[in-house]
């Protein structure tokens, strides 16, 4: 893209106070890893490669459901029965084409992980199974990158960047134990909630890949829809919950 593009393109980034053509350009050599591509990571991934993204890595196993459509946006009515990464992958590069999209139809599990988030600057969390996201934590606890977590429930949600830096917190400092997270089973969530929250995580993505400071490094950001009430709670980092995802980023590695 040459720099006349770029400042039309973006001329509302670089309109911004702290945002600057090099952070604009710094955020086009970057790669983002989003890991499901349902209510949280189908608006994630548009609002990253909009927003000019080098390189978004999609993993995602599943079909589009009529179900999906009450709330993941990103798809259409003659795509059910087809494959979300693929889905997205045609509507992205119709978006940007300055953002190469890499997609990988299949879950992220533990034999096929390292191969995915080599090469990833972030990995952003639009999974709703929680192993998934103790995965995603050890692998960017391992390669030294951010995880910008997020999750929703009916009317409400919650996200934070782990491991922010090799000091930071991880996932595991919040969820030791894998038990001790809340069963996956199918809940209801109204529409407007995972735009809300993953617009969060991908404000989060874009400031850490452009160069800026995360707002939710060691917080945790929780809100409600039906009442609008937010709040953030500082979060502490622990020796044994970086210890056990180097532990298991090992074994990742010798897959």
């Amino acid at each position: 893209m040459t720099p006349d593009n770029l400042q039309e393109r973006y001329a509302r980034h670089l309109m911004l106070p702290d945002f600057t053509e090099a952070h604009q350009k710094r955020l086009g050599q970057k790669t983002a890893l989003v890991v499901g591509l349902g209510g949280l990571g189908g608006h994630i991934a548009p609002l990253l490669c909009a927003a000019g993204v080098g390189r978004l890595v999609l993993a995602d196993g599943d079909t589009v459901s009529l179900s999906n459509l009450q709330r993941q946006i990103l798809y259409r009515e003659n795509q059910v029965g087809i494959l979300k990464a693929e889905c997205a992958k045609t509507s992205l590069e119709a978006l940007n084409s300055g953002t190469k999209i890499e997609i990988h139809p299949i879950f992220l599990s533990p034999e096929n992980a390292w191969e995915i988030a080599e090469g990833c600057d972030i990995i952003v969390d639009g999974s709703d199974k929680a192993a998934v996201r103790y995965l995603m934590n050890d692998l960017a606890v391992g390669l030294g990158i951010p995880f910008v977590y997020g999750s929703i429930r009916e009317y409400s949600g919650q996200l934070a960047v782990f491991n922010a830096d090799a000091q930071s917190a991880t996932y595991r400092c919040l969820f030791p134990e894998e038990n001790s997270q809340a069963d996956d089973s199918p809940r209801g969530v109204i529409s407007p909630l995972p735009a809300w929250v993953a617009a969060m995580q991908s404000h989060e993505c874009i400031r850490i890949l452009s160069g800026l400071k995360p707002a939710l490094a060691n917080r945790l950001f929780i809100g409600d829809l039906l009442s609008l009430q937010t709040n953030c709670i500082d979060l502490q980092p622990t020796e044994t919950g970086r210890r056990i995802s180097m532990e298991n980023f090992g074994l990742l590695a010798k897959q």
